[in-house]
């Protein structure tokens, strides 16, 4: 996977707001990773397929707002 990071295409939110505080996600192969914009050099974090559709289904619903 390293090699496949290291070649990835990494996307922004459109709902950035042109600083740099936002997270960039690349899909690979199997999996789709994220990366933290300010420290791009750091480790990403990778979710399976299953697994950032979940992420994904219950940031939509709220289930991480804060009241």
């Amino acid at each position: 996977m390293n090699d496949e990071l290291e070649s990835a295409v990494w996307f922004k939110s459109s709902r950035s707001n042109g600083q740099a505080d936002c997270i960039e996600v690349a899909f690979l192969t199997d999996t789709v990773a994220t990366r933290d914009t300010k420290d791009r050099d750091r480790a990403t974090l990778t979710f399976g397929r299953e697994g950032w559709q979940s992420f994904i289904r219950s940031t939509v619903s709220g289930h991480f707002d804060r009241d």
